[in-house]
């Protein structure tokens, strides 16, 4: 184990990454590292004796980052530097980054994501190795903007690959969940910034939202339903207007299909961070995300699900988790429906097809969420949902292999680069490599 200044060394009774963010699901590592440089991180990898996990912000509510062997937080390397490409296509920069690091620097160049996490601090190594979203018919999810990267395998080797030159080991590799290496670095493509403007209307009735779905989810560039499944009504939506330059504010209509356009953000049950504003143009990055980007960050109070289902039955998966309001309402603080674009990349639960994600922001009662959830999928089950990787469900490892019909191929590739299972803790081996 490396003894420079970049690489800290704890002891499992050190307080550093003892739990997610959430406090839910404890880290039994027994060492914890920062490592500044590349050279760090494949001298830890070379040196590990125990699965090597990586933890960005906590944000995972499984075991996904857990291992009782090393840990990796490498918010170190964010300062190793932001590359922009000469064309001004594409940005590089070291893994560990966050988006609140990542796109005030992009703005300050004239560029910009076209897609970004809900939370500022984020980090985007992460989101993309998980597959995490925004929202937008359009839009696929974070890790579609990924151009290349560059990661340590088993026994410290540095392999990069591109979208470009690698075509299916890239499209393999892009969404991992740590099973492949340690991502150091990542290449994400960009554009030119853009401004944005998002209001926000308050009882959409259920019928309206059936019979007008597609309508309703492209009146924006990005669209968010927030129902709390208790009322007659999807509570709120929030529509996102994306603006190109000298482009005049468009005149909102007072009415969506039977919800009234608000003056102000509505009052909510979990009122822990900064909602961004509405009503009012400003950039891409302090309108997409759906909190502030400055506001102070918050542990988070609560427990996530999250279910994919194809696009085409959307209305009906949506009447099928209305119809278990009862059984809801003890746990659930606020549930988010959006859609997806479909993709390429091999673990990605928008593989081959649009989808639309079924959100849900529980209280944290494990013991109540643990019981609604077979609710929730059976509720599901006709529709063939697909789990989050990184938040809590309770489908069995075969159902959720039967998900992913790339999963074989990602099994040959894990094979390859770690044959040894160096990246393999529990969670990896339960959901990837043994189902």
């Amino acid at each position: 184990m490396s003894g420079s200044q970049g690489d800290r060394a704890a002891t499992a009774e050190d307080g550093r990454w003892r739990q997610n963010w959430s406090g839910h699901a404890p880290f039994r590592r027994a060492r914890v590292h920062e490592p500044a440089t590349v050279a760090e991180v494949r001298s830890i990898v070379a040196g590990a004796d125990g699965p090597v996990r990586v933890v960005g912000a906590g944000h995972s509510f499984n075991g996904l980052a857990d291992t009782d062997g090393d840990l990796l937080w490498l918010g170190r390397l964010a300062p190793a530097g932001i590359e922009i490409a000469a064309d001004r296509r594409s940005v590089t920069f070291g893994a560990g980054l966050t988006y609140d690091q990542l796109c005030p620097a992009l703005q300050a160049e004239g560029l910009a994501l076209a897609n970004t996490a809900s939370l500022r601090h984020i980090t985007v190594a992460g989101a993309v190795a998980t597959a995490t979203h925004g929202s937008g018919d359009r839009l696929g999810n974070l890790a579609t903007a990924v151009a290349g990267l560059e990661l340590v395998t088993a026994g410290g080797e540095r392999v990069e690959l591109s979208r470009q030159r690698d075509g299916e080991r890239f499209a393999g590799a892009v969404v991992s969940l740590g099973a492949l290496g340690v991502v150091t670095r990542l290449t994400l493509d960009v554009e030119p910034t853009y401004d944005m403007v998002q209001h926000v209307y308050a009882g959409l009735p259920w019928e309206a939202l059936y019979g007008h779905f597609d309508e309703i989810t492209s009146a924006g560039y990005s669209v968010s339903l927030f129902p709390t499944w208790q009322q007659p009504v999807v509570e709120s939506v929030w529509v996102k207007h994306r603006l190109d330059p000298g482009e005049p504010v468009p005149e909102p209509p007072t009415e969506l299909f039977g919800a009234r356009l608000q003056e102000r953000h509505l009052p909510t049950l979990q009122n822990d961070r900064v909602r961004t504003a509405i009503n009012e143009p400003g950039p891409w990055h302090h309108r997409l995300p759906h909190f502030a980007l400055n506001a102070p960050g918050a542990v988070g109070n609560e427990l996530q699900s999250e279910y994919f289902v194809a696009r085409r039955h959307a209305v009906d998966a949506i009447r099928a988790v209305a119809a278990l309001g009862a059984e809801l309402a003890p746990v659930i603080g606020v549930t988010e429906l959006r859609t997806v674009a479909g993709d390429e990349l091999w673990l990605s639960p928008a593989y081959g097809t649009d989808v639309v994600a079924i959100h849900f922001n529980w209280w944290k009662d494990w013991a109540g969420v643990s019981a609604v959830l077979p609710a929730v999928e059976a509720a599901l089950a006709p529709f063939d949902p697909v789990p989050h990787w990184g938040k809590l469900h309770s489908l069995s490892p075969a159902q959720v292999a039967a998900r992913f019909p790339r999963l074989a191929d990602f099994r040959r590739l894990a094979a390859e680069l770690d044959p040894a299972g160096v990246f393999a803790n529990d969670a990896v081996r339960t959901w990837l490599l043994d189902s």
